[in-house]
């Protein structure tokens, strides 16, 4: 097997004219966390769409562990195992913790059409959501409702029901945005505990978040990957300190 798990080559997007992002070649290793990182307006966005198949390529290549699925829609890329985890979190909120995990897992199995099943059909999901409750550390929250817990714990949730998919790849949208210190610890020693088993691509604007988590760090800018390394490579990098001299950290 080989320690490439996911590829673009020459990935480029148009819109209306303009050259969004220009000839983006990523390769992500099995195991790693990987992030992406630029300022605002970099293409970063566009490129973790594109990953995600919710924005097609104009030209290029996306290659998930050798197979091309520059064509793929995004159920069907979610299916061979590259999963998303949406900025805004997207739980149910009037469902407990335990209940939103469930369904998730129901719906992996394509048993969504049971949900309204009988309670002992849905019971048989419990201990497989308890489990991944418990792997991001919510086993204590199980029965609390969605929306009522902290905002981290959120975060948490969001990222279990995803684990119910079953993920070799994980892709996460800005993990810790809008979050206290606190809160920002908590989801970065989660994504830490998540890596190894599993690869994660990252798009985050807090860099001491990327500084403690990433093995390596794409930077983008105008499009195009102008630095690629660990944080110490990147940081010292003269093309990266100018993209971010006087602008946002994005």
């Amino acid at each position: 097997m080989s320690d490439v798990v996911l590829q673009t080559k020459d990935l480029k997007k148009d819109f209306q004219g303009f050259r969004a992002v220009d000839g983006v070649n990523l390769t992500i290793r099995r195991g790693h966390i990987h992030a992406i990182i630029g300022p605002n307006g970099a293409g970063k966005t566009t490129v973790f769409n594109m990953l995600t198949k919710f924005v097609a390529p104009s030209s290029g290549q996306i290659v998930l562990d050798g197979q091309d699925i520059t064509a793929v829609g995004a159920a069907d890329v979610a299916r061979l195992g590259m999963v998303r985890s949406f900025q805004i979190s997207s739980t149910f909120k009037r469902l407990t913790a335990l209940q939103n995990v469930r369904v998730a897992l129901m719906s992996f199995g394509n048993e969504t059409r049971r949900f309204w099943s009988s309670h002992r059909d849905m019971e048989r999901y419990n201990e497989p959501a308890l489990a991944l409750l418990s792997s991001v550390g919510l086993e204590k929250w199980a029965n609390h409702t969605a929306a009522l817990l902290p905002y981290g714990r959120k975060r948490a949730l969001e990222i279990a029901t995803t684990l119910a998919l079953s993920p070799k790849v994980l892709l996460l949208d800005e993990p810790t945005s809008g979050m206290a210190q606190e809160d920002i610890q908590q989801v970065t020693d989660l994504v830490k505990s998540l890596a190894g088993d599993r690869t994660i691509v990252i798009v985050e604007h807090n860099l001491k978040v990327i500084s403690d988590l990433a093995n390596t760090i794409s930077v983008l800018a105008r499009g195009r990957v102008i630095a690629e390394g660990s944080y110490e490579v990147v940081s010292r990098n003269a093309d990266v300190r100018s993209a971010y001299l006087g602008g946002a950290h994005g």
